[in-house]
């Protein structure tokens, strides 16, 4: 199935697609080559992955089972922690059963220890062919204007955490990656539907899929369209994978209904692991003993400690849920 986006050209001449179907998130370290295959058939010709994610080799094994010829499809990897910039591509075409990847990236500054050593050993991985295109991902602002700086080969990807409720925060990143002639990617797009529902982005998201007659999912990605960013996205589902692909023929967003999404966006999402903690506190120390001088004593301190014990559940389910939210941006 032909895929309905089209490419972008980036910097340094080569066109890339402009979705692509990501192996990371819920699918760190789990086999995903069916889910490849899925989305290959479906349309996909952008697949990302990523060392960090253990997903490379099912990457690797659905391409071979796609049939298509290698100039068909266009693969995004990441580089890996506790190895050299150099090792881990090696490493990753290796486990991907290619010759070269179309874009290598590094994953996080966190990932080297000298950004600038860094970079110069990514503009040698591409002198040798190993990889056509050189990024950057989840850079600050100032990581970025530093790299272009000392850069004799300019990256030419930046892919980045992008949704209405951090577009505000993002902003003078996509405005500088305009500047630069960066083309910026956007995973985690889907956020105010998957991670915060219910939020004020929720309205003005209905009111375009109403009037366009789609899902708030699609508006979020011709949102991310307007943005001027490629969708990096994710899916078990053959008909969302459609669904995702039938944006690239959807009409654009009105400039009002951009305007609302960036509004709604900019009062934050609805909540925080902060404020979920602080209720969760409140509720279950607010109950005061009015019984400490009769023989219900004994009871009312069980009752205290059990509420302690659920606290403390809760309270661990939270840290782990906001952790994995964490891992699943890397």
């Amino acid at each position: 199935m032909p895929n309905k986006f089209e490419s972008v050209l980036l910097n340094d001449g080569h066109q890339m697609p402009t979705i692509a179907f990501g192996t990371g998130s819920k699918w760190k370290w789990h086999d995903v080559t069916s889910y490849v295959e899925q989305a290959i058939d479906a349309g996909f010709s952008h697949i990302d992955t990523a060392a960090f994610y253990e997903t490379e080799e099912y990457v690797g094994a659905a391409i071979k089972e796609s049939g298509l010829a290698r100039s068909e499809l266009f693969v995004t990897t990441k580089c890996g922690l506790d190895v050299t910039l150099t090792q881990s591509l090696e490493d990753s075409l290796d486990n991907l059963s290619l010759e070269y990847v179309d874009l290598y990236l590094i994953h996080n500054p966190a990932f080297v220890s000298d950004i600038q050593l860094a970079w110069h050993e990514m503009e040698k991985l591409k002198e040798r062919g190993l990889t056509k295109s050189i990024g950057v991902s989840n850079y600050k602002l100032h990581q970025l204007e530093e790299t272009v700086q000392f850069a004799k080969v300019k990256p030419a990807v930046h892919q980045i955490s992008l949704n209405p409720y951090n577009y505000t925060e993002m902003k003078p990143i996509l405005d500088f990656c305009k500047a630069e002639g960066i083309v910026v990617e956007a995973y985690s797009s889907l956020a105010p539907i998957t991670t915060y529902p219910g939020g004020p982005v929720d309205a003005p998201l209905k009111a375009a899929a109403d009037r366009l007659g789609v899902t708030p999912g699609q508006v979020v990605f011709l949102w991310v369209k307007a943005k001027g960013a490629v969708i990096v996205t994710t899916t078990s589902s053959r008909e969302r994978c459609e669904e995702y692909l039938d944006v690239g023929d959807l009409p654009p967003l009105t400039k009002e209904e951009i305007i609302a999404i960036d509004k709604a966006g900019a009062n934050g999402p609805p909540s925080s692991l902060s404020s979920m903690v602080t209720l969760v506190l409140r509720r279950a120390f607010s109950f005061k003993n009015n019984n400490n001088t009769n023989n219900n004593n004994n009871l009312d301190g069980n009752l205290n400690s059990i509420r302690r014990v659920f606290v403390a559940l809760v309270l661990l389910v939270l840290v782990g849920y906001q952790i994995m939210r964490w891992v699943s941006l890397l």
